[in-house]
């Protein structure tokens, strides 16, 4: 009676309210959010403290749920993307669609824990970091299509003016990404725990700096996450296509969460084949074994995570033989 189920997009809201079974759109703002909580108060009156809201966390576009639900007190369970999926397989979902959605999701309550129904803590560091890496994806995607135009241009033998002022707009990205870099690591420095945890995720061998900014966010925007939910949210599992006996496809990645961890995580696990030898003895052993190389580095990628988000969630530094059993 008291699980809101919202389903989010970047201008609308799905809003399931159970006490009288009434579906709800509304757009993703605050003004909007404001009028639907005042409506909330007429339907549950007194029992308004008992309200909560369900829904996952869809980056900025749930940001604005997450700041209301925190100024005005409100309990949330926010879930994990994967396990709403599953949830919708459990109960025989069929029509995948935005109502239905919000739907399953205030059913989702009878799922969580104790622990995971809690007012939302608004930490203005955390804030900052996922403000500032969409930033830095957004000139990581821009400079990636001045890049493709200026191969395209130097291939057809172009205008040279114009390929002279791309290569310049492409430089002048990449300082801009050097210095959103250093301004993510200063809002770092300023929490000792994401500090320390920054650093610690630096004491695997091959990971670097701009890798450990990505897997921290990725940790902190999904913090309830298990480890193979962790691989799921970044888009890392992998999955089977087969049909019946007969019909038997390739395994891949389902490359369904996020771009940017999975590029830096790359890089990370080329550098890991070559400089950190016990992923490098996993990746030659599945090599032997007759994987593919691009199997094996993706199952590299996937161990750098396992172990990062270890190294996260216990606050420990990387120790070649507590991680072996990972291996």
């Amino acid at each position: 009676m008291y699980s809101i189920g919202l389903d989010i997009s970047k201008s609308t809201i799905n809003v399931y309210v159970p006490f009288n079974d009434l579906d709800l759109v509304i757009e993703n703002n605050l003004k909007s959010l404001k009028s639907l909580y005042s409506k909330l108060k007429k339907h549950y009156k007194k029992d308004i403290d008992k309200l909560v809201f369900v829904y996952e966390p869809t980056g900025n576009y749930s940001s604005v749920i997450k700041k209301f639900a925190a100024n005005k007190n409100i309990k949330c369970f926010i879930v994990n993307p994967k396990q709403s999926s599953n949830f919708s397989k459990a109960i025989g979902q069929r029509n995948k669609n935005d109502v239905n959605d919000a739907r399953m999701l205030s059913q989702m309550i009878v799922t969580a824990s104790k622990e995971q129904i809690k007012v939302p803590v608004i930490k203005q560091e955390i804030e900052e970091i996922k403000e500032l890496i969409t930033y830095y994806q957004f000139l990581i995607k821009q400079k990636s299509q001045n890049k493709n135009h200026l191969e395209s241009l130097i291939a057809k033998d172009g205008i040279s003016k114009l390929i002279q002022r791309i290569k310049k707009e492409i430089k002048l990205l990449e300082q801009k990404e050097k210095e959103i870099l250093l301004e993510i690591k200063k809002v770092i420095a300023k929490d000792e725990k994401l500090q320390e945890a920054f650093i610690n995720i630096q004491s695997i061998k091959s990971v670097g700096e701009v890798s450990a900014i990505v897997l921290l966010h990725h940790f902190i925007q999904y913090s309830n996450a298990n480890q193979k939910e962790i691989i799921s949210l970044a888009g890392l599992d992998p999955i089977e296509k087969s049909s019946g006996t007969s019909i038997k496809g390739r395994t891949r990645i389902s490359k369904a969460g996020s771009k940017l961890c999975r590029s830096v995580l790359f890089m990370a696990s080329l550098n890991a084949t070559q400089y950190n030898e016990e992923l490098k003895r996993f990746y030659n052993r599945l090599k032997d074994n007759g994987k593919h190389t691009t199997v094996a580095q993706i199952a590299v990628m996937r161990k750098i995570v396992v172990i990062a988000h270890s190294i996260y969630k216990n606050n420990e530094i990387y120790d070649e033989e507590r991680f072996k059993r990972y291996l």
